[in-house]
């Protein structure tokens, strides 16, 4: 499913609204919560399962999931999710707050706390401190003028992993299989901060990933830059971006396409415009394949219904398959452009999904997106 559009936010104008709707913190309620002592630090070795785990990581690094978001990702149903959300906060494994919204209610919200950042490090054999964990800035997010923008990005993410997790992949000890035929799966996702640190001095992208999927003529593996629009950036300052993505690609050899999401198909079309414009200012446009999308594309097919469908649109025809017109699924992406994932190595995965980019970060590596099997066992424990 596509992240919220920016129609469906209340507010006197399109922007403000939107902020507006999300960013003040109404508070969540007083629920006893337990004190965050090494005793109770070591009671949870026996209490968190391998979600619970997940979890932790996950809200490390995209630091917000609603949760909508975290029920449509690793559990069978909202019920399941609510109470286990509720036993992590009381154990203060996770923080939560709650947006005012100017109509109706909005979903709670989750950050990690003190806890769960304490175990993290733990697994991790870091510091604290080395982990750049603060309380103070985790639940600040809930007053940020920034957080409808992140929760956009966490949206569409969550609901590529949705698409995975319930579509019959089954988990598979080969990385470089999604589980099986017609198996899907987000094999990497790296938050804003992530990429920051490893290419902000040329680009500053608000996510990489890696979409798999199996189709019958072999394995399709699409890594890519996304770039969140929620249509209060200037659309000079969108294009000019492509100029940065122009100078990675230059400098490491390999051509990442990057991804435009806008907030309707008429901002696209504009955006669209534009980036064609800055493109043919390029010494080498075939360096930064683009292909853009737009929430409130009208579902006359099932294969709209999520970011996966066939609702990207290249910005060129490719010279690589030229019969290709109008939009493709996401996978599809992957063979249009020479040089890209599918036409070279695949880096060496490591633990929680880090590949050899992060090998010189000594911070906790990026967790693997999708959620781990849920087994008996795990279950067990959730009972405790």
């Amino acid at each position: 499913m596509p992240p919220p559009t920016t129609s469906s936010l209340a507010g006197p104008s399109l922007a403000a609204g939107r902020q507006v709707a999300l960013r003040s913190d109404r508070g969540a309620g007083r629920t006893p919560r337990a004190t965050n002592t090494l005793e109770h630090q070591a009671r949870l070795s026996l209490r968190l399962t391998p979600r619970d785990r997940w979890l932790i990581r996950m809200l490390h690094e995209h630091r917000v999931l609603t949760s909508a978001q975290i029920t449509q990702t690793a559990f069978p149903s909202a019920r399941s999710a609510n109470t286990r959300l509720l036993e992590l906060y009381q154990w203060r494994v996770l923080d939560r707050f709650q947006p005012f919204q100017a109509v109706g209610s909005a979903p709670m919200h989750y950050v990690l706390d003190v806890a769960g950042a304490a175990v993290l490090a733990a697994e991790d054999g870091l510091d604290a401190k080395a982990l750049g964990y603060r309380h103070d800035r985790a639940i600040g997010i809930a007053h940020s003028l920034h957080l409808a923008h992140t929760v956009g990005i966490n949206a569409l993410f969550c609901a590529l992993i949705a698409i995975a997790h319930h579509s019959g992949t089954a988990p598979s000890s080969d990385p470089h299989r999604a589980g099986g035929p017609g198996g899907r799966a987000l094999t990497a996702w790296w938050s804003e901060t992530r990429c920051q640190r490893l290419f902000g001095d040329l680009v500053r992208p608000d996510s990489y990933a890696r979409w798999r999927e199996d189709h019958p003529g072999g394995m399709r593996e699409l890594e890519f830059f996304l770039e969140y629009d929620t249509g209060s950036e200037n659309l000079t300052q969108l294009s000019r971006k492509l100029a940065g993505y122009h100078a990675l690609a230059a400098a490491t050899g390999i051509r990442t396409p990057a991804l435009i999401w806008l907030p309707t198909a008429r901002r696209e079309t504009s955006a669209r415009q534009a980036l064609t414009a800055a493109m043919a200012r390029l010494d080498r446009p075939g360096l930064v394949p683009v292909a853009t999308s737009a929430a409130d594309l009208t579902p006359h097919a099932t294969t709209l219904d999520s970011p996966a469908g066939a609702r990207w649109l290249p910005l060129a025809p490719s010279p690589h398959n030229s019969g290709t017109q109008g939009r493709v699924r996401l996978s599809a992406l992957a063979e249009l452009w020479p040089g890209s994932l599918a036409h070279r190595r695949v880096p060496s995965l490591g633990k929680d999904g880090a590949t050899d980019e992060q090998a010189h970060d000594q911070r906790a590596p990026a967790p693997a997106p999708m959620p781990p099997v849920v087994t008996s066992l795990a279950t067990t424990a959730e009972r405790r």
